[in-house]
């Protein structure tokens, strides 16, 4: 490709920092680099028309765990890591929330429930049983309990009739936080091009040649904030792993209203727009799903509607919308990956599927490396 004097002069030159990724992550070390560097020249560099990974693909919760699944993470971590998780998560949250306004996330505290089905006794008897413990671990962060019992309010079928419900979770709209995120960086004179992918990169002494498909061009820092695409260039610890989703159509005198879990975090749903968002089902193919190809399968898609019908919309009628996927950026640690990796490269990735809880957090501690 040929560019002009005037795109080379506008676009590529003089280029102070240089960040692969427009989600949250990345607009967010954008943005953190302006207040620190006012005069530099910031340039985004995104593969997709939109972000291309999790930030306009997830769910929209406003989440840092359910239940089983931080009694899962204890299995792997310590108390202490556990800990930290969880307030990585809840600050971010609070970060997101400063940053762009409740009213701009159109942020509902409806609070979240994990649901348990009737065969999974044996969960479902360990949350209930390990409920002191999590809400004691988890004391000096909110100040009262976190996870409480409460009934199926909500005609659910095939489930425990008792739930665990957590106030302190809430439900966002993705669309509106990624678009107040893209006005912010426009007003803060941030360069933002879309379907541009970086093939590889060269370090130099003092400045960092970027390689795109048919384009290459040099900056002063490279910072790569694209999750789960991030391993083939960085070669860091973080795999890939697809979440598909689907939405049905509107629903006459929809009475669900929160933020759901199911089965470890593996499923997961909520209330939008008298529609029900549906997610989930990565466990039934691990290997399948350890991929950075977004279409959906029949094996999940079907698993889905299976649990529309038998659980959540037990005797409603309904359809499906639409269906789609993201890819998360996941490893065998939950712990984020935010390093420099060698003179003028850095990256923070591995969000663990909490990119809307931790993304601003880890965008700013990716800025602060420098």
């Amino acid at each position: 490709m040929q560019l002009s004097y005037w795109e080379i002069k506008n676009w590529f030159s003089n280029i102070d920092y240089t960040i692969v990724g427009s989600g949250i992550v990345g607009i967010h070390a954008a943005l953190q680099l302006r207040e620190r560097f006012p005069e530099s020249k910031i340039l985004i560099l995104e593969r997709g028309f939109l972000p291309q990974g999790a930030s306009t693909k997830n769910a929209g919760f406003a989440c840092f765990g359910s239940i089983s699944e931080i009694i899962d993470d204890l299995q792997s971590h310590s108390e202490e890591e556990v800990f930290q998780l969880v307030q990585k998560r809840w600050n971010g949250l609070q970060l997101l929330r400063k940053n762009l306004s409740d009213t701009a996330l159109d942020f509902k505290k409806f609070g979240g429930y994990e649901l348990f089905l009737n065969e999974d006794t044996a969960t479902f008897e360990n949350c209930v049983s390990k409920l002191p413990l999590i809400n004691e671990l988890l004391q000096s962060l909110f100040n009262s309990p976190v996870f409480v019992k409460e009934n199926n309010q909500f005609g659910f079928n095939n489930i425990k009739n008792t739930m665990i419900f957590n106030p302190f979770e809430a439900q966002i709209d993705i669309g509106n936080m990624m678009q107040a995120l893209l006005k912010k960086a426009q007003t803060n004179d941030i360069l933002i091009l879309n379907q541009q992918s970086v093939t590889n990169f060269h370090e130099k002494q003092d400045h960092v040649l970027v390689e795109l498909n048919n384009f290459s061009f040099t900056t002063k820092k490279l910072l790569f904030a694209n999750n789960g695409f991030a391993s083939k260039l960085t070669k860091t610890a973080v795999q890939p792993a697809r979440a598909q989703v689907l939405i049905t159509e509107p629903i006459p005198d929809l009475k669900i209203k929160g933020t759901f879990h199911l089965d470890k975090g593996y499923y997961y749903f909520r209330n939008i727009n008298n529609c029900i968002l549906l997610g989930g089902g990565r466990n039934l193919d691990f290997k399948r799903e350890t991929t950075t190809e977004l279409v959906t399968t029949d094996l999940i898609q079907n698993k889905l509607e299976q649990l529309l019908k038998e659980v959540i919309l037990p005797h409603r009628e309904f359809q499906i919308a639409h269906r789609w996927s993201g890819i998360m950026g996941v490893g065998s640690q939950k712990m984020p990956i935010v390093s420099q990796l060698s003179d003028h490269v850095y990256c923070g990735v591995r969000l663990g599927g909490m990119g809307v809880a931790i993304g601003s957090l880890i965008g700013k501690e990716l800025a602060d490396l420098i």
